[in-house]
């Protein structure tokens, strides 16, 4: 495998908060949190709210208890626009050299092998360009490795948040490669183990365990005896630490082994209608996701229980059914899903989650040899393809199988997002309008 390093990771500061700010200013400076599915609980927040001592996946409900004169702002996950503004940021980070990885909604890392010249200057440059074009803060790393640029990455943000943590000259923008060798030997010995990408609480733990508790003192560690110990894959973080490329760019994601669509309700369900509905929807979302990875599933897992935390009877049941042969199919997997919940579902309990999870996946081109029938062939490839296409150009659940309901009125299983603001840039009759 080809490891073109250097590699710069660019990574947006709170992703969905700033996508909130780009269209609200107001809140610059403000505590914001996003709240999750049903408004739930935090799952990203502002440099503030993190400064007043909120977490990831505090309750919502605490978060008011706790702070009720902070001012802090609270917003329903809009991931419509976050997922809109991602792709926006990453088809401009790509000016900052000729290979990129899409790592996460708000991750990229980009080789830049043959780039000539000062790299953090540039890293500047599409830093700012980002932020002009977009309206979104990042920061970006540059490192040999990935595991470097990961690192510089998190010291280019720490510096920038946290003034005097590191050199205020590595805020924003971090190249490892360039630093003396004391004084990357300093910032390594000045940030914790538990902070290396690849190294997680368990395994930072067996480490302090050892004495080793700095990112200096992991460097330091002998890959084989690490090997033996624990495994190759972290052996690979320590030779990337060593400045030994390992961890070469996926410039294509691999297959999922499986597709899992949930989702928790926003009011319990007790009927039979509405939650043949969210299977058959929920089935539908995932056959988007096997075709576009050029797949077709064997089995189908659906399930549905109760919360946890409600009062009263509790039930959890799911049911793994085979299709007749392997298949990418809506109405197919649709079909199933509503098998499996009329086979799971059970009268006077109150449902709040339900989903499917696609199983034994194969690649499209591998064929079960028998007579075509039913929803197969090509003339249900074609359709399936219109109807990806339409759904794509005019938004999810433009058209829908008739089982999962219509959206005349809000379907009974559907989250509640009472908070969440407008979709600006994928919905047209929620434009922000400029008022004289």
């Amino acid at each position: 495998m080809h490891f073109p390093g250097p590699f710069a990771l660019i990574d947006a500061n709170n992703f969905y908060v700033s996508c909130e700010r780009v269209f609200r200013p107001a809140l610059e400076g403000r505590p914001v949190i996003v709240l999750s599915n049903n408004d739930g609980c935090a799952i990203a927040r502002s440099n503030e709210a993190k400064a007043l001592g909120i977490k990831m996946g505090h309750p919502w409900f605490q978060v008011r208890q706790a702070w009720p004169d902070a001012g802090i702002t609270a917003l329903s996950a809009n991931f419509a626009l976050y997922g809109d503004m991602s792709s926006r940021l990453m088809g401009v980070a790509a000016g900052l050299g000729p290979e990129q990885e899409v790592y996460s909604i708000d991750e990229t890392f980009i080789g830049l092998a043959g780039i000539p010249g000062d790299l953090a200057r540039r890293s500047h440059a599409v830093r700012s360009r980002i932020l002009q074009w977009t309206g979104l803060p990042t920061c970006v790393g540059i490192g040999p490795t990935k595991t470097l640029a990961k690192l510089a990455n998190h010291i280019a943000k720490s510096a920038e948040r946290k003034p005097g943590s590191y050199p205020a000259e590595l805020a924003q923008v971090c190249n490892l490669a360039i630093l003396p060798a004391s004084e990357l030997d300093a910032i390594m010995a000045a940030t914790e183990v538990s902070e290396v990408w690849g190294i997680g609480p368990r395994i930072a733990g067996q480490l302090r365990m050892l004495n080793v508790r700095t990112v200096r003192d992991a460097a330091s560690l002998d890959p084989a005896t690490v090997r033996r110990r624990w495994s190759v894959t972290l052996e690979r973080t320590i030779r990337e630490l060593q400045g030994q490329p390992c961890i070469g760019l996926e410039q294509q994601p691999s297959a999922k082994q499986q597709i899992a669509c949930t989702r928790s309700f926003g009011q319990p369900v007790d009927s039979l209608e509405p939650m043949v509905q969210a299977v058959s929807e929920f089935a539908a979302r995932a056959g988007e996701k096997l075709r576009a990875q050029g797949g077709r599933t064997g089995q189908m897992l659906v399930f549905a229980h109760t919360s946890p935390f409600q009062p009263g009877k509790s039930y959890s049941k799911s049911i793994t059914l085979a299709l007749r042969r392997p298949s990418s199919n809506t109405l197919d997997l649709v079909a199933t899903a509503a098998r499996g919940m009329r086979a799971i579902f059970k009268p006077g309990i109150q449902f709040m989650k339900a989903g499917v999870m696609l199983l034994d996946l194969a690649p499209e081109g591998q064929e079960q040899e028998e007579l075509p029938l039913d929803n197969e062939g090509e003339a249900s490839e074609r359709l399936m393809s219109v109807l990806d296409a339409i759904n794509d150009r005019y938004g999810q659940g433009a058209i829908r199988v008739a089982s999962a309901g219509t959206q005349v009125k809000k379907r009974e299983w559907e989250m509640r997002q009472q908070l969440r603001t407008p979709r600006y840039t994928t919905r047209w009759d929620e434009l922000p309008v400029a008022r004289t």
